[in-house]
């Protein structure tokens, strides 16, 4: 894989279909923000070929497989039917003898690699949850602001439901060829007594939700006496059913789940991620609806990040309402972009794009907006 990092010089590129010449646009896509929102049915073509382009040398479908009379997965939103020995989007289900196989992510087969990062870290939630925050405390918390000496326990599932052309940890696609599985039972053996919080991300955890789920029951159950926080970061694309196990773990435990929505015009999501943002969107209003049941800590967080060209303050506002219209109170987190993967040829976000976001963000009507990544913020433009 390439990478130029921030274009600096570099040409412009014209738009594929307005013809406006411009640095925000990404040479995988072809197309601009704004076509993308407003000529739907013209942009298809483009995103289709820049995902067969980004995950062809993977050896992973372009699109969730919908073969006829195949066998059907239903643990997340892509919903794939596979044909016979055919792979499911994620990479980790397939169709033997007409069968649903699993090739990672039960209970005994984790694509998973996990470390201890001190806290308080660089978490989506940091400025907002129990272990770099006071909330929470004491209930939740050990300590009446940042976790000093106490760690999160880091769990990284090598797998995904969204194909993020920008995505910063793409590298674990490389490993599908000499995967290393590990057990739910050695994942909850890596808890000690400084453990304050579990949060698991990735690729996403929606693929390997068996496997979190029951080491996160056993770590639970083997720290019953003291506080241990299950939190997620997620692109919301889960079933409903293993969301409903994700929350409860969650809400008793005072941790939270993390969504980062990418979107919410649902075609921009298509062309950035490869597949539709309805079931996240679904999802994120359900969850919103639960955190009456613990208003402190939050048990929901929203982050979105700032694509230059893509995801400007008319896409934040746009993500904001929708968010306003579950509940003002939810804390959102506009993180910075880095080039990476297949768009290493858009800048870094701007200090001004990210401000003009937040701006957008408050005038929707949310209370608690937070700017992220601070350090990668450019002066540019």
């Amino acid at each position: 894989m390439t990478f130029f990092g921030n274009r600096g010089n570099l040409p412009e590129v014209q738009c594929a279909l307005c013809g406006q010449n411009s640095r925000l646009i990404s040479e995988v896509l072809k197309v601009c923000g704004d076509c993308f929102r407003n000529n739907i049915g013209s942009t298809q073509a483009f995103i289709r070929q820049a995902h067969v382009q980004s995950r062809h040398g993977f050896d992973l479908p372009a699109e969730p497989p919908c073969d006829e009379g195949g066998v059907e997965c239903t643990l997340c939103a892509n919903r794939c039917r596979m044909k016979e020995s055919s792979l499911g989007y994620c990479g980790l289900r397939t169709n033997q003898a007409e069968k649903l196989i699993h090739l990672g992510g039960t209970h005994d087969k984790g694509k998973v690699s996990w470390y201890h990062d001190p806290l308080p870290t660089n978490c989506v939630a940091s400025w907002v949850c129990p272990a770099g925050s006071n909330a929470g405390y004491p209930d939740f918390s050990y300590e009446k602001g940042p976790e000093l000496g106490y760690f999160n326990l880091a769990v990284f599932y090598e797998a995904c439901t969204f194909d993020c052309l920008y995505c910063q940890n793409w590298q674990f696609r490389e490993r599908r060829s000499s995967p290393r599985y590990r057990t739910a039972q050695e994942l909850a053996n890596s808890v000690d007594r400084r453990t304050a919080c579990v949060c698991y991300f990735g690729g996403d955890p929606t693929p390997q939700l068996f496997h979190a789920l029951q080491a996160s029951k056993t770590a639970l159950n083997r720290n019953s006496d003291r506080i241990l926080r299950i939190c997620w970061e997620t692109n919301g694309s889960m079933n409903p059913g293993l969301l409903q196990k994700m929350l409860d773990l969650s809400l008793h435990s005072g941790g939270c789940i993390k969504f980062d929505l990418k979107a919410h015009n649902e075609n921009l999501n298509k062309a950035l991620c490869g597949v539709s943002n309805k079931q996240t969107l679904k999802n994120f209003r359900w969850v919103a609806e639960q955190m009456a049941q613990r208003p402190d800590p939050p048990l929901l967080i929203a982050s979105t990040l700032l694509v230059p060209g893509y995801i400007d303050a008319r896409e934040v506002r746009s993500i904001a309402q929708f968010i306003a219209s579950c509940d003002p109170e939810i804390p959102y987190s506009l993180l910075a972009f880095y080039p990476h993967f297949y768009m290493p040829d858009l800048p870094t976000t701007s200090l001004k794009h990210a401000e003009e976001c937040q701006q957008a963000a408050i005038d929707a009507g949310l209370k608690r907006v937070h700017i992220g990544n601070l350090h990668l913020l450019s002066n540019d433009y």
